[in-house]
């Protein structure tokens, strides 16, 4: 079976029109899951009037699910999109769905973009949303935000417009009211396409690298006593972009959070062996520090020369699995 994850808004309310047709052939099963955040005055009526349009358009079943947002220190968009996917995921277990399948939009990814640019972000974060990341399916990534108006007018389906979209206090309405249209206006129109051409090249650069950076660190990485270590004269040999995208994986390894640029460079500069030997604190209560040399270690033994990576939590333990994620 396959869940349609449905807001009520055109976007998700046109992919479920598609997937029902789909459904009505024989293609395939289709179901769909509505996520009342319960952030807004009347967000329960929304979410039965959406589920009421999809039972129309004859999914089955059609559950909706009220999502906790807890902020945890993330912004409220942040926030509410890490319920959704917790409420998401669950669905998707309990129904035994095979994927789920997201209304993202060409729009959308051209927000994203732009936003990943607006906080200085690396090659990933660039590319955007992917097409497809494990259950999880986006395929009218490459539709304007018009054509599902034009799906949702084509089987009169009502719409709900989420008035968050056009409150300019959120990052991505301004990029969606205001930055966007005046890019167009400025460099001519198809900037969206064009945003949405560079996180397809810039994707398949980041599956590359982050596959020749994981093969990498799995070669280098030893562990002793709880701390994971890497040779520094190894690390030096990599090109910069290579060798910081190994530092992080050792970061997430030893259970801290993906390191920021900044404190990347800082675990760098430790190559130099010049100043302080560390610690770096690299957030997730993670530091690495360099080996010093005048310590009672053998040469040759793995600390010898090394990078140390340590959770200074007690009892953690290295994540190993995080290097194939």
């Amino acid at each position: 079976m396959i869940l349609v994850a449905c807001s009520g808004g055109p976007d998700s309310l046109a992919l479920a029109a598609v997937a029902a047709h789909f459904a009505r052939v024989g293609r395939c099963r289709v179901g769909a899951v509505v996520v009342d955040h319960a952030l807004q005055a009347g967000s329960a009526a929304v979410a039965r009037r959406a589920a009421g349009q999809l039972g129309e358009l004859g999914l089955h079943p059609v559950v909706v699910r009220t999502a906790t947002v807890h902020s945890g220190g993330m912004g409220p968009e942040a926030a509410a999109r890490t319920a959704r996917y917790a409420v998401l995921d669950d669905a998707a277990a309990a129904l035994g769905a095979e994927a789920v399948l997201l209304g993202h939009t060409l729009d959308d990814q051209a927000e994203q973009v732009l936003l990943g640019l607006a906080r200085g972000s690396g090659t990933r974060s660039l590319a955007g949303m992917p097409v497809r990341r494990g259950a999880y399916r986006r395929p009218f990534l490459e539709l304007r935000r018009a054509d599902t108006e034009a799906i949702c007018e084509f089987y009169g389906l009502r719409p709900w417009l989420d008035p968050a979209n056009s409150d300019e206090s959120f990052a991505r309405s301004r990029v969606r009211a205001t930055v966007l249209p005046f890019l167009e206006d400025q460099l001519g129109p198809g900037i969206a396409q064009a945003l949405f051409r560079t996180s397809r090249i810039l994707a398949q650069d980041a599956d590359y690298l982050e596959q020749v950076s994981a093969d990498t660190y799995a070669g280098l990485r030893t562990e002793q006593d709880g701390t994971v270590l890497l040779a520094e004269h190894r690390l030096r040999a990599l090109p910069p972009s290579l060798r910081q995208r190994v530092l992080a994986l050792a970061a997430v390894d030893v259970g801290g959070l993906q390191p920021s640029f900044e404190r990347l460079r800082a675990a760098e500069s430790l190559l130099a062996r010049k100043g302080s030997a560390g610690p770096v604190q690299l957030g997730g209560h993670v530091s690495v520090s360099r080996q010093v040399r005048g310590r009672s270690v053998l040469p040759g033994t793995p600390s010898y020369g090394s990078l140390v990576f340590r959770n200074n939590r007690s009892g953690a333990e290295p994540q190993h699995r995080s290097i194939q994620e």
